[in-house]
């Protein structure tokens, strides 16, 4: 073994142990819910932004405060409504009055510059206001005038919809709904969950999580993630479940020709990789798996698939597509 493999070797397994350490602080606070901490944690690392929809009361502010205490980031959280304005997201610049009496134009930071951001409930703002983030998310800066500031990594914005109260609300356009790693749909609690988080709620202290990793050290594994394999065949593999959401491709199911209207943007295909990556090195491992990729499909792309007229009508879920989709190609790449 080289000294390049064994040095790759140890640090994988240190990392693996750090994000066992991670879960672990998490759970202190976080009662069940390991796919979406999980999915929270692998957007984080692969420096992408996560969309969760679930209803109301199911912990996913506590989810990111206890995530930035772990990880010893700053926190933010915005509410947005209908009168939410731009500048209450990204900042302002005002006129200040100087020690010497003078005054000068000075920029006041907006939430969006924490290092965790939580939007809550992002579909109640206007479009206008839900655009401003736009910049934020995919350039990691924000412009006020003529200059342009840098927002120091890793920077995270989680957003939260309700995916059940629609009044009043204006639907993401398919462009922000784009720049989202992940969308992470938050199960209701099972009934033992639902006894733990009453005990946990309703009695005396409540536990506190300890800091596990700091800024350098996630920017440091999220540049081993990149270098992390994925083979030919799973790349290719990739590919295929990407084009199959598209109808008109040679791949694509009868359900998908007669309900989508658009299939995932090749954004879809750098999520499902760049995710992937990251899960197998959380996990301790330094090369891809099938699993992997598959774990990855529903919560990159199930976002980025656009309904027609019909499937909208029909109620069609675009993760019942994915499942198909998946199923047809482990069956077509069994045949070969």
């Amino acid at each position: 073994m080289s000294t390049e493999t064994h040095e790759i070797k140890t640090e994988v397994a240190r990392i693996a142990a750090e994000m066992s350490r991670v879960r672990e602080e998490i759970a202190k606070v976080i009662v069940g819910q390991e796919d979406i901490v999980e999915g929270v944690l692998v957007c984080l690392v692969a420096g992408g932004h996560a969309l969760l929809e679930g209803v109301p009361g199911l912990g996913k502010t506590r989810l990111v405060r206890t995530l930035a205490e772990v990880l010893d980031l700053s926190f933010a959280r915005i509410q947005f409504t209908p009168d939410l304005m731009p500048s209450d997201i990204v900042g302002t610049t005002v006129l200040s009055e100087t020690n010497t009496g003078g005054r000068t134009l000075e920029f006041r930071e907006g939430p969006v510059f924490a290092s965790l951001v939580l939007a809550d409930e992002i579909n109640r703002a206007t479009p206008k206001t839900q655009s401003a983030l736009l910049e934020v998310m995919q350039e990691r800066s924000v412009t006020i005038g003529r200059k342009t500031h840098v927002l120091a990594e890793p920077h995270f914005v989680l957003a939260t919809q309700n995916p059940l109260e629609m009044e009043g609300t204006y639907p993401l356009p398919e462009a922000q709904l784009d720049r989202f790693l992940f969308k992470l749909e938050v199960k209701f609690p099972s009934k033992d969950e639902l006894r733990a988080i009453a005990e946990r709620t309703t009695g005396g202290g409540e536990a506190k999580p300890e800091k596990v990793l700091d800024r350098a050290r996630i920017l440091d594994i999220r540049r081993l993630s990149r270098d992390v394999v994925v083979a030919p065949h799973l790349t290719d593999l990739a590919i295929d479940v990407l084009e199959s959401t598209h109808p008109g491709r040679g791949l694509a199911l009868p359900e998908v020709q007669r309900f989508v209207h658009f299939g995932a943007s090749p954004r879809g295909l750098q999520a499902m990789l760049v995710t992937a990556k990251t899960r197998a090195l959380l996990d301790g491992r330094f090369a891809v798996s099938k699993d992997d990729l598959a774990w990855a499909a529903l919560p990159a792309l199930r976002h980025r698939i656009i309904l027609n007229f019909e499937g909208e009508a029909e109620g069609i879920a675009t993760d019942t597509l994915l499942s198909r989709i998946l199923e047809s190609l482990e069956a077509r790449r069994a045949l070969r």
